[in-house]
């Protein structure tokens, strides 16, 4: 972290100078803003954090709640999640706090006493080489409460306002600020009253939930399915003689089936219960059923363990059901193109599903991750508005994914049907291992997503994918880091300038690539940055060399790979890496950074090449590029970012 830029500073350095257009803390809502957010579950908890590090842009949160989440109700935190944590500076307390899902065990029936469970198999819980960071179990509540204390500790210090409840909104695209949203306060019990005020903004979120307020108002409906099987959890304080009590468990008893799972704390175990089948027209079902039944249902599952529940800290019932809307924003297809979209649902507004895969809240944020950045770079003039088309496009498959791979894991662990086995419950498992870790979303070919006709320079870069991290070694400070965590939540594009054997050797074309992006006024650099702003605002670029660091003489780095900050010109010294191996040394108490492979090696570069990653801000990998093609960066991006050069002539 970097925070004496603009002169020597003391305290916590998370912790920004309010800007200029910081909202007082206990001030009204705003009469208009850039982007209003509806509702703080995980995406709007996303949203928040994400658009509070742009400064100069408006925010405001509204919640119809009368304070913030206590209780969370999703707790599994995808590998994937972590590493977007890592971006927001927040992985290390998050991992701190957290259950590390190490192990999965499976259980089955007896084979002599049916009656009986056994314990069939034991699993790591993600496979070895997919992430840095672990799966990890923690409350819901929480993590949204990481996300909106970041959000305040920024610049524009962006906090959420309890007690509104969207009403409706009116679009005027004549207007300066299009959207007209009418809220009214709610009561001590969450209800609208009669109270109302209204706010302008140029976009509105809708993070509220399932029975979005704002998905009904810009015409969308959720289509699917309810399967009529219904499902208790039990957040509980227990005392049981149950071997694997802390570990993941997935049960399957002739009483039914658990999936089990360690929570936060050291005690707590999160307990989801298979009730059965539920007659369709059977609408009482929830109501009559109280969790003294779901606690007896579980202790059927675990029999002959016996399960002592000393608390129980939350519990519901649900039914499955997969559901998703028909759009994720409020352009229809047919005026894509003609018309932008200025309303946009994400979460539990616009795909619903079971809690058996851990994806909901996952998925959810992930959706924000998306939106976020590209809102924050039309906003700011450098990207044009057909880019937010792309949210919609990009997540609505992304989530039609998870609903397929819900269906058929949610049917398999509640199924009582011989024909599937507890063998099968755990294959199954394994294969969706990848889809679980948050590691399936594969972005196909778009403005924002290249070709492939230079993937083989970096092969385990996949385009499309998120960007893997790998180990090496900052050069100038010889301190070990994860490549991946130099990408902070903060709208740049980080690009990966892999360099080939010649390194930093006259002539060659790393120095060639450098010069082009410095000098050449056709450059990405040149063309999409500000000529006002700092030279690194936009293009996040760092170099890896295939020299040991101790070899690399630092007075031969071009002062591309130097950007200067601040009101003092300081320069950055923390761009140029080496890719030795780190052999065994690692950094505090972050997973996975050692390693006895380079990056070249782990990820499959040309060392005779070299290449050219370029990584979206959300951390997918938008293409791969050859080293010896330095115009090519501007052709990649060109397509959807706004030529500063000629707003700047014109002014």
């Amino acid at each position: 972290m970097q925070y004496h830029i603009n002169g020597y500073t003391f305290g916590d350095p998370t912790v920004q100078d309010a800007g200029p257009d910081a909202r007082p803390a206990n001030s009204e809502l705003p009469g208009q803003v850039d982007v209003l957010i509806v509702g703080t579950g995980p995406a709007g908890a996303v949203m928040a954090a994400q658009l509070a590090r742009f400064e100069g842009l408006s925010t405001a949160v509204v919640e119809r709640r009368q304070g913030p989440l206590l209780r969370g109700h999703a707790d599994g935190v995808a590998c994937r999640t972590v590493e977007m944590f890592q971006a927001f500076g927040l992985a290390s307390a998050l991992l701190d706090e957290a259950y590390w899902v190490n192990e999965t065990t499976f259980w089955a029936p007896n084979e002599q006493h049916t009656d009986e469970i056994e314990r069939i198999g034991t699993i790591n819980d993600t496979a070895d080489g997919m992430s840095e960071f672990p799966h990890v179990i923690v409350n819901q509540a929480r993590m949204q409460e990481m996300l909106f204390d970041s959000a305040q500790r920024a610049s524009t210090r962006t906090a959420v306002d309890y007690g509104w409840h969207f009403v409706d909104v009116v679009r005027d695209d004549t207007a300066e600020y299009p959207l007209t949203v009418t809220l009214a306060a709610t009561d001590e019990d969450n209800r609208p009253t009669s109270t109302t005020r209204q706010i302008r903004a140029k976009y509105v979120i809708g993070c509220d939930g399932a029975r979005s307020a704002v998905r009904a108002a810009i015409g969308r409906e959720l289509q699917g399915d309810v399967q009529n099987h219904a499902w208790g959890v039990l957040d509980i304080l227990p005392v049981t003689n149950f071997p694997d009590i802390r570990k993941k468990a997935v049960i399957r008893s002739e009483s039914g089936s658990i999936i089990l799972i360690p929570r936060e704390g050291g005690n707590l175990v999160r307990v989801y219960v298979d009730l059965g089948a539920v007659d369709a027209e059977d609408t009482g079902f929830r109501e009559r059923t109280q969790v003294e039944d779901v606690i007896a249902a579980a202790q059927r599952v675990f029999s002959p363990w016996t399960l002592d529940v000393r608390e129980v800290a939350w519990w519901s019932v649900y039914e499955v059901g997969q559901r998703l809307a028909d759009g994720f924003d409020d352009v229809d297809e047919a005026e894509r193109g003609t018309k932008q979209p200025r309303v946009f649902i994400m979460g539990d507004a616009c795909h619903t599903h079971s809690a058996k895969a851990g994806q909901g809240m996952n998925v959810s944020m992930q959706d924000a991750f998306n939106l976020a950045w590209k809102l924050g770079a039309v906003l700011r003039g450098q990207a044009d508005p057909a880019l937010l088309d792309t949210y919609s496009q990009e997540r609505w498959v992304t989530a039609k994914a998870l609903i397929d791979y819900d269906i058929k894991w949610a049917a398999m662990v509640g199924s009582r049907n011989d024909e599937v086995s507890a063998e099968d419950v755990q294959a199954q498992f394994v294969d969706g291992g990848r889809f679980t870790a948050g590691f399936a979303t594969h972005y196909k070919e778009t403005p924002l997503v290249g070709t492939r006709e230079h993937q083989d320079l970096a092969s385990g870069f996949v385009i499309g994918e998120r960007f893997h991290s790998a180990p090496a070694i900052r050069v100038m400070d010889a301190k070990p880091v994860e490549l991946g965590h130099v990408h902070e939540a903060d709208g740049r594009w980080r690009v990966y300038v892999f360099a080939d054997r010649n390194g930093l050797a006259d002539g060659g074309a790393v120095q060639a690539w450098a010069a082009h992006q410095d000098a050449d006024p056709a450059s990405a650099i040149n063309r999409f940055t500000a000529p006002d702003a700092e030279r690194d605002s936009v293009f996040d670029v760092r170099l890896i060399l295939q020299d040991a660091h101790r070899d690399v003489d630092p007075t031969t780095i071009p002062s591309f790979f130097r950007p200067e900050h601040g009101r003092f010109n300081l320069p950055d010294l923390e761009k140029v890496f080496s890719a030795e191996a780190t052999n065994g040394r690692l950094l505090g108490n972050i997973p996975g950074i050692a390693a006895s492979q380079d990056v070249y090696d782990l990820r499959g570069i040309d060392r005779d090449q070299g290449a050219v990653v370029v990584v979206r801000p959300d951390q997918y990998i938008a293409q791969v590029l050859p080293l010896d093609a330095p115009a090519e960066l501007a052709a990649v991006v060109g397509q959807f970012m706004v030529d500063r050069r000629s707003l700047a002539d014109t002014h």
